[in-house]
């Protein structure tokens, strides 16, 4: 029996309930077609290698192999993302439909952490979306979002946004949905995923919330629980915040605008699969992010190295959007 849901502002309809995302019990057509490991086609369609591998992840997984894949199945019918520790998706060029496959021993939540984030994220980029990797939070009636490098803090600062009151729009991929004079972000999925340090420093202990899968210490926080609040509908985006990191000594969030040429830059190193992006798909994110910055402040923030001040800087950045005219009539 299919099962329904909307994220990214798609209806995806698969074999299995995905973890993290609520079943949709209104018809509706289908977007996006997903068909877990189980079916009998899943034979033919892993059977063979990548046909192109035209990208190989630099770093390495316990078994000293590449920890990631991309080519193409099926004489180019798929784009095929083969990981090192056995799990594999093969994504229909159109971005309508995706097959996954992990081995026996293989916790189901496992192989969504894939699926949820670049499998699904790459789909998207095939039909056309432009994905930050960002996390996104509402203010008034617009979203902002928060880029910066790993470990920079933007799902930490997302959650912290969200024990203050704030609502969450995404987590990790923030799918902006094209139209002309603005771009609109579309809800993602109800949840903030976190690292056991920022479990501990927003909420004391990490057993403080559970687990994202068995075998992964990666924490989440629910939304729509315990007054965490996620936002279900669209909002224009109205600011990208860069996190530029922490600095010791810094007594409070410093917030400054970029230059035109050096905002673009960013955006660029702050897209989601852009990893795997061929020219066509490369040269319509450059478009898109022209118009980004042309049309949508882009800020600096450089933070205070103290852990215990993340809400001091959430509400520093509720603050400065005010100022630019961010949520505000």
């Amino acid at each position: 029996m299919l099962v329904s849901h909307v994220v990214y502002g798609l209806r995806i309809t698969s074999d299995l309930p995905l973890p993290g995302l609520a079943v949709c019990k209104e018809s509706g057509p289908s977007d996006l077609l997903i068909l877990l490991r189980g079916q009998k086609k899943f034979t033919s369609r892993f059977s063979a290698p990548l046909d192109h591998i035209f990208y190989t992840s630099p770093r390495s997984g316990g078994n000293g192999e590449s920890i990631l894949q991309v080519g193409t199945l099926d004489n180019g019918r798929y784009v095929g993302f083969f990981y090192s520790d056995g799990a594999r998706f093969a994504i229909e060029q159109q971005g309508r439909e995706i097959w996954a496959d992990w081995p026996e021993h293989y916790a189901f939540e496992d192989a969504c952490t894939y699926l949820i984030g670049p499998v699904i994220a790459f789909a998207l980029r095939l039909r056309g979306f432009t994905c930050l990797h960002a996390s996104c939070i509402a203010i008034g009636d617009q979203a902002i979002a928060l880029l910066g490098q790993p470990s920079s803090g933007k799902s930490t600062t997302a959650a912290a946004f969200a024990c203050i009151g704030y609502s969450i729009l995404s987590d990790d991929v923030v799918v902006l949905h094209d139209h002309g004079n603005r771009f609109v972000v579309a809800p993602g999925y109800p949840r903030v995923n976190l690292w056991p340090d920022s479990v501990r420093a927003l909420f004391g202990s990490e057993d403080a919330l559970p687990k994202i899968t068995p075998t992964w210490g990666k924490r989440y926080l629910p939304l729509n629980q315990n007054e965490h609040r996620f936002q279900e509908v669209p909002l224009p985006l109205g600011a990208v915040y860069m996190l530029a990191g922490h600095e010791p000594g810094l007594a409070a969030p410093v917030m400054e605008e970029f230059g035109a040429r050096e905002a673009f830059m960013t955006l660029v190193a702050n897209t989601y699969v852009n990893y795997v992006l061929n020219a066509e798909m490369r040269k319509r994110e450059f478009e898109v992010l022209g118009r980004i910055v042309a049309g949508i402040p882009v800020r600096r923030v450089r933070a205070a190295a103290d852990s215990s001040r993340l809400f001091d800087l959430a509400e520093a950045i509720v603050a400065d959007a005010s100022r630019i005219g961010v949520g505000t009539p």
